[in-house]
């Protein structure tokens, strides 16, 4: 690999700018199942004493009205955005009586696809938008892949770095667009990274056998009702998860702003014939919000997100050309299963200095043949990552052993973990970095091989260990105390959200058809 992240971090060194990293901020946005205490997932309502899915701004639902959604603010430091975590732990275990919160990304689908209720937001037409959206991922998905849960990193730089850097590069185009083009720089690099997060930390290499709907999806057999891949990292990641072969045609931009909302537009605005033969609204039943390849652009699954604060009903895409991309979404965690609320405070440390690294190194354009090896990769490694044979494609088409590529690549992490450490002066950066290099040259030492470890220790189907350490995880949270100002403050926030909602369904709106329409043609037109 040439040196230019190291470069740029002996510049950023010279010019007394690292310390301007310290104004960074970072979020979570965690999923989890609620299921019953023998593995099912709970077909109970949200809970009303968490509020309302549809206008609570940090507790909600994803797909599933039983996969809740964590959703932090974004803070300066990574303990904060970790401590806000556990509350929202806490307080909601006291609200789901002897329901668990399922600790592994991979569900177990004991009842069947129409085990998994499609999340309710209410009348109003936002809520019914949503709705129907989920049910038309259900038609052109199936519930199974939508209830595969994950964590979500949202991260920032510090306006005041970005500004100096600007100033430095004598870049004298507006800030936001100079902005929106620094963090299309990283996404392109997280792109022909990012594999190293299912690698270090995919926890996800077994399956309910249930979750198949008894298809033969070429994996082993581990036991009885429990299927694997030997060498699976993170099967979330790979084609029976969030990877799925359904959008492998999708052509994407990462250029820069335009190209990526240009071609995310163009997937909205085109016809499948396959979702037409699904149908719109059919006998007076609405199965998805129109037949093209994406309904809206949160269907397209990727690695990575540019995104921007939308405001009330704007659509994401509009939003980033109103504000630029003013922070990322990084989507490649699996849930941590041997950390209560599923996340430890070293891997947020570990993705600071991936993404400063990405931000760091020289990142040219992304072609199509790049492309296609970058999404082989992250396959690869999601079902083969483990493999000590296992090579991947590298810039030309070469082929590089993955353990051969990850020792560069730590290499080349060296000097912006060092930089974080000099902003932080406390070294965790470079000690946490080498704990990471481990799992290169010992694969037993990932997430992914010691979950399979214990399965195998305690000769355990993968429900089995999944229900074990659910249950140990539900005691070990309620356990932790909430103070009371915190037990106020979200007791409020649930109270405010409903009659939030409540208010919405009683004012006059248009019809649930002309409300669509609108919004497609603000979409299809930026909004202008």
């Amino acid at each position: 690999m040439n040196r230019s992240a190291e470069r740029r971090v002996r510049r950023l060194q010279e010019h007394g700018e690292r310390g301007l990293l310290a104004g960074s901020r970072q979020g979570l946005e965690k999923e989890s199942l609620r299921v019953t205490r023998d593995g099912r997932i709970a077909q109970t309502p949200h809970p009303a004493g968490l509020g309302s899915a549809l206008c609570h701004p940090e507790i909600t639902t994803d797909y599933s009205e039983a996969l809740l959604e964590f959703v932090t603010p974004a803070y300066i430091h990574g303990r904060e955005a970790l401590a806000r975590l556990r509350d929202l732990h806490r307080y909601t275990y006291a609200q789901i009586g002897d329901e668990l919160l399922w600790a592994t990304s991979m569900p177990c689908i004991v009842g069947g696809e129409q085990s998994i209720p499609i999340a309710e937001y209410g009348s109003s037409n936002i809520g019914r938008m949503k709705h129907v959206y989920r049910r038309g991922l259900d038609w052109r998905y199936g519930r199974s892949m939508q209830a595969i849960a994950g964590i979500h990193f949202n991260y920032s730089f510090s306006e005041a770095f970005l500004r100096a850097v600007q100033s430095r590069e004598g870049d004298e185009r507006g800030f936001i667009a100079f902005r929106s083009d620094f963090y299309f720089r990283l996404i392109r690099n997280f792109q022909r990274y990012g594999w190293l997060l299912p690698y270090l930390m995919g926890a996800s290499p077994a399956i309910c056998k249930s979750f198949t709907g008894g298809r033969n999806l070429d994996f082993a057999e581990f036991s009885r009702n429990t299927l694997y891949a030997p060498h699976a990292t993170s099967l979330r990641m790979s084609d029976i998860g969030y990877k799925n072969n359904a959008q492998a045609a999708l052509e994407i931009s990462y250029s820069d702003l335009d190209a990526y909302i240009e071609s995310l537009r163009r997937a909205i605005g085109t016809p499948d014939p396959e979702y037409a033969r699904i149908g719109t609204r059919v006998d007076g039943e609405w199965r998805q919000l129109n037949t093209n390849v994406l309904q809206i652009e949160n269907e397209y699954y990727s690695f990575v997100r540019p995104k921007a604060i939308a405001q009330s009903g704007e659509p994401p895409t509009h939003a980033l050309r109103r504000a630029g991309v003013e922070y990322i979404e990084i989507r490649a965690l699996d849930l941590n299963p041997f950390d209560p609320i599923g996340i430890h405070p070293d891997q947020i440390a570990f993705l600071e200095t991936l993404l400063l690294f990405c931000l760091l190194q020289d990142s040219p354009p992304i072609d199509a043949l790049e492309q296609h090896h970058i999404n082989a990769n992250q396959g690869l490694v999601a079902r083969d990552g483990r493999n000590p044979d296992l090579t991947l494609y590298r810039g030309n088409g070469e082929r590089i052993g993955l353990r051969a590529w990850a020792a560069e690549l730590f290499d080349a992490m060296q000097g912006p973990a060092e930089l974080l450490d000099e902003v932080h002066q406390d070294g965790r950066y470079s000690r946490i970095l080498a704990s990471y290099r481990v799992a290169v040259d010992d694969p037993d030492q990932t997430p992914s091989a010691r979950v399979l470890a214990q399965m195998r220790e305690n000769r355990e189907e993968f429900v089995e260990f999944a229900l074990r350490i659910s249950a140990a995880h539900a005691q070990t949270i309620r356990d932790w105390p909430l103070t009371r100002d915190t037990c106020q403050r979200l007791g409020a926030e649930a109270t405010r959200s409903l009659a939030e909602q409540a208010a919405m369904e009683a004012a006059e709106e248009p019809p649930f058809e002309r409300f669509l329409a609108d919004y497609f043609a603000k979409e299809s037109t930026g909004g202008s």
